[in-house]
């Protein structure tokens, strides 16, 4: 359990041996909820990430979440 301060924007820094445990990387996302008196916050897995690999593409669009999206709705 770690104690940060919350800026006058209500931003919080998750302190770096706690991202790197839930692997929270910089430009990630994470799905944040109350629960009670409680906030949880979650890292979400890129859809790129997940399936890195999966396909074989000539020229990767620069939005591969969005690609991913759709190869997997076809």
């Amino acid at each position: 359990m770690e104690t940060v301060r919350v800026d006058g924007k209500g931003r919080v820094t998750i302190p770096r041996r706690l991202r790197a445990g839930v692997g929270v990387r910089a430009g990630g996302y994470v799905r944040v909820r109350g629960v009670g008196r409680a906030i949880v916050i979650e890292p979400v897995e890129s859809v790129a990430d997940k399936y890195y690999g999966a396909f074989k593409v000539e020229k990767w669009p620069e939005d591969l979440d969005d690609f991913m999206a759709r190869v997997l709705r076809e």
